[in-house]
């Protein structure tokens, strides 16, 4: 277990942003993993928890406390059964799934992140959210002091949600185990409208793994969404925004709103979202409020690829990104009446 002081946390973040932590460790073993949790607890120590640092936003001062890197490993196979140790680089995972020939995560494909981020922030891209495959999670419960599972059920998973999410200072993701689908090479029916256009399919239809993996990861490399240290619209958190869920008499007034600013034939995006609710788009919602890509003059932009991004250009601070966060989120409730809200998740700062 490697242990840092006063070291940087930009490098373990894919904003390249934010301040140092007084102590960092680096655990490769679940054991090293649960005694630096145990450690931190007794002492009184504040704990930030770091697997792939796609999903966060440090603040400029850094993080006054120990922060726990988990570079843990492990790939099982068992059949469908995957076993995947949190700190499994995500889309190396599922690779070796297509790889495989297992159907459930191949839409999921060029995420950047961990294996144990993908529960907590129930992740999902292209039709495809992990709490569909998900079997179990096993954690660290810091307040029963003990290693415990959790079912599916047990996760509490919504739309980019989950029990982890609700209770971040309570459990520490240590595996998680999946059950995926042998469909004879053929991927998981087709769900999201923009891969089936890509693939020349129906909703519902099945393409080989290999093929729905590389297209998902073609889609997502046109809107600056797979990793590339050359291409700053990369160094951001993928969305940065959720698309909201309203209910039907938010989203009546929300298209009245529409009507007024962009005209009678104008369409906003909705999506079904369970009884009495609506998704819509935040891409859309920053786009029409004036947000286009590329939007901004300072060293933190909106990517040139993608409206829902916000990028470091290389030489942003975080509360460069932050301002720029701050911005379009009055901007878009201005126009629209909608208050985004950020997916990353904030340390030592606020929108």
């Amino acid at each position: 277990m490697q242990q840092l002081n006063d070291a940087p946390l930009a490098p373990l973040t894919t904003f390249r942003l934010g301040g140092p932590a007084t102590r960092l460790v680096t655990a490769t073993t679940d054991d090293e993993v649960i005694a630096a949790v145990r450690e931190a607890d007794a002492s009184g120590t504040p704990l930030l928890v770091i697997g792939g640092g796609s999903n966060l936003v440090i603040g400029d001062k850094g993080f006054d406390g120990t922060a726990l890197h988990i570079a843990t490993t492990g790939f099982s196979l068992d059949g469908t059964r995957l076993e995947l140790a949190a700190g499994e680089v995500w889309t190396d995972a599922v690779a070796r799934t297509v790889e495989a020939g297992l159907a459930g995560i191949e839409c999921l494909a060029g995420i950047p992140g961990s294996a144990g981020a993908t529960p907590i922030q129930n992740v999902g891209a292209y039709g495809q959210d992990v709490s569909a495959t998900v079997a179990e999670v096993v954690a660290y419960d810091r307040r029963a002091e003990e290693t415990v599972t959790l079912t599916n059920a047990e996760c509490a998973f919504s739309y980019r949600h989950s029990r982890f999410k609700d209770q971040p200072d309570r459990y520490v993701v240590l595996r998680v185990r999946f059950r995926l689908e042998d469909a004879a090479g053929m991927s998981a029916p087709i769900a999201y409208p923009e891969t089936a256009r890509a693939l020349g399919v129906e909703a519902g239809d099945r393409v080989p793994l290999a093929r729905a993996r590389e297209t998902v990861l073609r889609l997502r490399a046109g809107k600056g969404m797979v990793l590339d240290p050359e291409d700053h619209d990369t160094w951001s958190a993928g969305s940065f925004f959720t698309n909201p869920i309203l209910t039907d008499e938010e989203f009546a007034a929300f298209r009245k709103r529409v009507t007024e600013r962009l005209g009678a034939d104008a369409e906003a995006p909705a999506f079904p979202a369970g009884e009495h609710s609506v998704k819509t788009s935040a891409a859309w919602l920053i786009d029409k409020a004036g947000f286009v890509k590329g939007y901004g003059s300072g060293p933190a932009r909106i990517s040139t690829k993608h409206t829902l991004a916000l990028t470091n250009r290389g030489e942003a601070t975080t509360e460069d990104l932050l301002a720029l966060a701050r911005e379009v989120v009055t901007g878009v409730r201005d126009a629209f009446g909608i208050t985004l809200v950020n997916e990353p998740v904030t340390v030592g700062v606020a929108l």
